[in-house]
């Protein structure tokens, strides 16, 4: 009796055991592509940043248009 309500509540079906840890797998692939993909960003953003305030000359800067 108690099989079949191991089996009824959901057992360990190894289906369903390999799905979850296909799942993880996908998830930890992701959660390190996520932290890559930040730090790259990061980089790409700081680098924009230092180009873009290097190449604005002050003396010849022109007043904002209002």
């Amino acid at each position: 009796m108690a099989k079949a309500l191991l089996g009824y509540v959901g057992g360990t079906d190894p289906r369903v055991l390999a799905e979850m840890r296909r799942l993880q797998r996908r998830v930890q692939d992701l959660e390190t592509q996520l932290v890559r993909v930040q730090a790259e960003n990061d980089a790409l953003a700081a680098a924009r940043r230092d180009s873009v305030l290097d190449s604005i000359d002050v003396h010849q800067a022109e007043p904002a248009l209002t």
